[in-house]
């Protein structure tokens, strides 16, 4: 998926040996574009329809930064506002032939310096129980707290924070 230059602003590039950049998507169609693309190209994490539906239609209004090879779109992640002081990634997908090439990190970082310099002081994520993605432990979040019914007894959400 290719996007035209009026959609994004440049904000970073080179990752490693990689010619990937990191961009900050403004166009709530191509948000949803991509986000229904990459979340759909992963159903073993994404298969929930009506999920996945909300996550797509979430993307506009929000924060929205997506990760490129050349002209094409690899990964991508999202922030919501949940209060004065704090923003959720609200959700994150990398394309599965792009996993541990450091992508995700890659983005994530650079979403980290864009949440200090709009002035938030904490970061949440909620996924499912500790011990299935250990991958935020790595980035530096802390566990907070489980909640075993927002989502279904049998789909425990784990909630990590990070101060920014």
């Amino acid at each position: 998926m290719a996007l035209r230059e009026s959609v994004y602003e440049m904000v970073l590039h080179n990752k490693g040996s990689m010619n990937m950049k990191i961009i900050k998507v403004v166009d709530d169609e191509e948000k949803k574009k991509i986000t229904r693309a990459l979340l759909e190209s992963l159903p073993e994490w994404f298969g929930i329809v009506e999920a996945r539906e909300e996550y797509i239609l979430d993307s506009v209004g929000k924060d929205f930064f997506c990760a490129m090879e050349k002209d094409k779109v690899v990964g991508f992640l999202y922030l919501k506002q949940t209060g004065k002081d704090t923003v959720e990634l609200a959700v994150m997908g990398v394309l599965k032939e792009y996993h541990r090439k450091g992508i995700g990190r890659a983005l994530f970082e650079y979403t980290k310096e864009s949440i200090k310099e709009s002035g938030y002081s904490f970061i949440q994520v909620k996924t499912v129980k500790m011990g299935m993605y250990e991958d935020y432990i790595s980035l530096g979040f802390k566990e907070f707290e489980v909640l075993y019914t927002l989502w279904d007894e049998n789909n425990p959400c784990q909630i990590y924070v990070m101060a920014v």
